[in-house]
């Protein structure tokens, strides 16, 4: 038992008074961010639609460990702060962001994973249209395009912002054959710091997951938009090129047809949707 002297206590606040804090080892808790966006990217042909990628924020770090490197944005949470608003605080006094949709992604307890002490961290996934943000980056945060190459055995990611480019390679194991779980294990990575390599392809593949039973997507969009916008953002989450039929079937029940329409821009008119929920 971790009190002063070990006896049986007649109530709660006894058994508090001689409760010794310093009898157990201590760990940190962090909070790191993954900001996924999937956004335009301007077509240099005016008559075709704009190409849609995703993105991730990524912080370059100025102090070490990996000093120079890449990293999701994160840091300690305070002892007197509520978890959830970590991230909230952390993503604004990094990459002065604010109002970002954020969930509990997974927490991530290797013993190794923080080179300076015992490190536990909890992740969250964060969504947002980049290109609707109104808010100023900093200078030290940085968006990268992604592209992905992935099969049951390895997932090879490639992060690139214009100027930087580099991989990341993961090996996949199967967890668990009822739920398709992986355990992944970085084996090729020169530019991202701690193990947020597991954290992008963790978040990725739960964003994969929650866009065919949820609404999540919608947070990725701006308030108006068209049905092949629409469209477009599910085939870059999901990877794969879906029929305009099927998809507008089970789309409709999620959107509302607006009055707005979106001219100009070498294309024919487009009638403008949002979303029936909230976001």
């Amino acid at each position: 038992m971790a009190v002063k002297d070990e006896k049986v206590f007649k109530s709660e606040k006894e058994f508090l008074a001689a409760y010794d804090p310093n009898a157990f080892e201590r760990l940190s808790i962090t909070t790191d961010i993954l900001l996924l966006s999937v956004s335009s990217t301007i077509s240099d042909n005016y008559r075709k639609n704009d190409k849609k990628s995703m993105s991730v924020l990524l912080v370059k770090r100025d102090s070490y460990p990996f000093k120079g490197k890449w990293c999701l944005p994160g840091g300690f949470v305070g002892y007197n702060e509520e978890l959830e608003e970590a991230p909230k605080r952390i993503l604004k006094s990094e990459t002065n962001l604010t109002n970002i949709y954020l969930e509990q992604l997974y927490t991530y307890g290797n013993v190794k994973r923080d080179p300076r002490m015992r490190v536990i961290s909890t992740a969250y996934m964060a969504l947002v249209d980049k290109n609707i943000l109104k808010d100023d980056l900093k200078d030290e945060a940085m968006w990268f395009d992604i592209t992905m190459l992935e099969d049951d055995e390895q997932a090879i990611i490639n992060l690139d912002n214009g100027v930087i480019n580099f991989n990341v390679k993961l090996e996949k194991k199967l967890k668990e054959k009822t739920t398709e779980l992986y355990d992944y294990k970085i084996v090729e990575n020169k530019n991202l710091a701690f193990d947020h390599a597991k954290v992008l392809l963790n978040g990725i593949t739960r964003l994969r997951n929650k866009a065919n039973y949820t609404d999540i997507v919608f947070n990725m969009m701006p308030e108006y938009f068209t049905l092949g916008e629409l469209q477009q953002v599910y085939e870059v989450i999901l990877n794969k090129k879906l029929l305009d039929p099927a998809f507008r079937r089970i789309i409709e029940p999620k959107v509302e047809k607006t009055s707005k329409m979106r001219t100009g821009e070498g294309h024919r008119p487009s009638v403008l949707f949002k979303y029936k929920g909230n976001k």
